[in-house]
Protein backbone atom coordinates (compact mmCIF):
# COMPACT_ATOMS: atom_id res chain seq x y z
CA UNK A 1 0.00 0.00 0.00
CA UNK A 2 1.31 3.48 -0.98
CA UNK A 3 0.89 6.59 1.25
CA UNK A 4 -0.03 10.19 0.46
CA UNK A 5 3.79 10.91 0.62
CA UNK A 6 5.09 9.01 -2.28
CA UNK A 7 8.19 10.27 -4.07
CA UNK A 8 7.17 12.08 -7.37
CA UNK A 9 9.85 9.79 -9.14
CA UNK A 10 8.31 6.34 -7.84
CA UNK A 11 4.90 8.22 -9.53
CA UNK A 12 5.97 9.44 -12.54
CA UNK A 13 8.63 7.95 -14.97
CA UNK A 14 11.55 9.85 -16.56
CA UNK A 15 9.40 10.20 -19.93
CA UNK A 16 7.09 12.69 -18.19
CA UNK A 17 7.37 16.30 -17.20
CA UNK A 18 6.27 18.43 -14.55
CA UNK A 19 3.34 20.55 -15.18
CA UNK A 20 4.20 24.35 -16.50
CA UNK A 21 1.55 24.92 -12.88
CA UNK A 22 4.28 23.27 -10.91
CA UNK A 23 6.93 24.61 -12.42
CA UNK A 24 5.04 28.45 -11.83
CA UNK A 25 4.61 27.22 -7.93
CA UNK A 26 8.26 26.37 -7.70
CA UNK A 27 9.85 29.87 -9.65
CA UNK A 28 7.10 31.75 -6.86
CA UNK A 29 8.66 29.61 -4.18
CA UNK A 30 12.08 30.52 -5.45
CA UNK A 31 11.12 34.74 -5.64
CA UNK A 32 9.84 34.24 -1.89
CA UNK A 33 13.12 33.66 -0.95
CA UNK A 34 12.51 30.17 0.14
CA UNK A 35 15.29 27.44 0.35
CA UNK A 36 15.40 24.71 -2.44
CA UNK A 37 15.23 21.79 0.34
CA UNK A 38 12.30 24.00 1.66
CA UNK A 39 10.26 24.37 -1.87
CA UNK A 40 11.34 20.53 -2.34
CA UNK A 41 9.50 19.59 0.96
CA UNK A 42 6.89 21.54 0.10
CA UNK A 43 5.79 20.48 -3.87
CA UNK A 44 7.27 16.97 -2.47
CA UNK A 45 10.00 16.99 -5.72
CA UNK A 46 13.57 16.01 -5.61
CA UNK A 47 16.03 19.07 -5.11
CA UNK A 48 17.89 18.47 -8.12
CA UNK A 49 14.87 18.96 -10.34
CA UNK A 50 13.82 22.13 -8.36
CA UNK A 51 17.37 23.05 -9.25
CA UNK A 52 16.78 22.34 -12.34
CA UNK A 53 13.63 24.54 -12.81
CA UNK A 54 15.33 27.19 -11.37
CA UNK A 55 17.96 27.04 -13.43
CA UNK A 56 16.27 26.75 -16.66
CA UNK A 57 14.11 29.82 -15.64
CA UNK A 58 16.82 32.00 -15.09
CA UNK A 59 18.74 31.26 -18.46
CA UNK A 60 15.38 30.96 -20.54
CA UNK A 61 13.22 33.03 -18.82
CA UNK A 62 10.83 30.50 -18.87
CA UNK A 63 9.23 27.41 -17.01
CA UNK A 64 8.18 25.75 -20.30
CA UNK A 65 9.79 22.63 -21.89
CA UNK A 66 10.75 23.61 -25.42
CA UNK A 67 10.15 21.27 -28.44
CA UNK A 68 12.74 18.35 -28.48
CA UNK A 69 14.81 17.81 -32.03
CA UNK A 70 14.50 14.28 -34.00
CA UNK A 71 12.53 12.66 -36.06
CA UNK A 72 8.78 12.75 -35.23
CA UNK A 73 6.90 9.29 -34.56
CA UNK A 74 5.65 7.33 -37.53
CA UNK A 75 1.94 7.86 -38.18
CA UNK A 76 -0.06 4.67 -38.37
CA UNK A 77 -2.98 4.62 -40.32
CA UNK A 78 -5.81 2.31 -38.35
CA UNK A 79 -8.85 0.23 -40.18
Amino acid sequence: MQTASTNICERMGRSQELSEFKGSTVIGCHLCNKFIREISLLLNIPQSIVSGIITKWKQLGTTATPPRSGRPRKMTLSA
